[in-house]
């Protein structure tokens, strides 16, 4: 029996775990993966958390690994299969996972989003060496170099913005012949004269042998390939949080985000979410290790109260 299980070893749930173990929580975090991080992992440099500039997606991870070992978090490797609650006398939470049952009093849902991808060929063989989900954590590697952005909507339109305010050119890449971003971001992505659209495209190949060097294209209306000399590559089609197993748990919306507010308290008694399964406007890495903390303090003030 814990006091509370994390479900996720991501920056959200290793921040819960130190905070936790500093409380004195008896908790454990389980993760499928051996290995924490969570996307961070995925990212080849980080240059916009406080402190640790100009470091690696592997090596911040393993210091906040590092971290949490330091003061004896549990960590348990299975994947999660269900969850069970109401058992008496105190609500208790049973989490089934392929490698037993655990249960806890509370716990903390850090399971994170995935990027949707492509599913092209070189997608996954240059992730983190030019081909990107997140134009604000590595644009900055890209400075005064040529770089595609894919995608039709809101975030794929700001990430060619940004982008182009520090890139030498940009071009995106959408499938069809208008854009499903807002009128003013559209108008101000028309501004740039460094920026061009290539409509009615879809990416059929990321090219590269150790770097990103460029990119097949297909032109649906015309049926002709082509190609695209790039440096980076900056997916934006749209992401999905891990919360399918939570479904009937707790209150989500539309996008399957978990709703709760800056205490990281869902609508159900002793379960609390932190990081990027949550709604929020903002998912960074210094605002999954903060909802991790704010989740343990919510814990704490609950079991003051009663």
């Amino acid at each position: 029996m814990y006091d509370v299980l994390i479900l996720g070893a991501g920056p959200a749930g290793l921040g819960a775990a130190i905070y936790g173990i500093r409380a004195g929580f008896k908790l454990a975090v389980i993760d499928q993966s051996p290995v924490s991080g969570g996307q961070v992992l995925n990212t080849y440099e980080v240059d916009n958390y406080l402190g640790l500039p100009m470091i690696s997606g592997g090596d911040i991870s393993d210091k906040f690994r590092e971290h949490a070992d330091k003061l004896g978090v549990e960590f348990i490797t299975a994947q999660v299969t269900g969850i069970e609650t109401g058992k008496e006398p105190e609500n208790i939470k049973t989490v089934k996972t392929d490698n037993g049952d655990y249960e806890a009093k509370a716990l903390i849902l850090a399971t994170g989003a995935e990027h949707m991808h492509l599913g092209v060929k070189g997608e996954n063989e240059l992730s983190g060496m030019g081909v990107s989900y997140c134009a604000t954590c590595d644009g900055a590697f890209f400075r005064k170099r040529t770089v595609a952005v894919v995608g039709g909507g809101d975030v794929a339109v700001e990430d060619a913005i940004f982008l182009a305010g520090i890139c030498r050119r940009v071009y995106l890449i959408h499938r069809r012949d208008k854009l499903r971003a807002a009128d003013i971001l559209q108008k101000k992505l028309m501004s740039l004269e460094n920026v061009e659209i290539i409509w009615d495209s879809e990416v059929k190949e990321i090219k590269g042998s150790d770097v990103v060097e460029g990119v097949e294209l297909f032109n649906k209306k015309s049926n002709e390939c082509s190609s695209l000399e790039v440096n980076g590559v900056f997916i934006a089609v749209g992401v999905k949080p891990v919360t399918e197993m939570f479904k009937g748990l707790v209150e989500m919306n539309e996008g399957g985000y978990i709703i709760a507010g800056e205490d990281c308290c869902t609508s159900a008694e002793g379960i609390y979410v932190a990081g990027d399964i949550r709604k929020k406007p903002m998912r960074q890495i210094i605002t999954a290790v903060a909802d991790g903390a704010n989740a343990i303090n919510s814990l704490q003030n609950a079991l003051m109260r009663g």
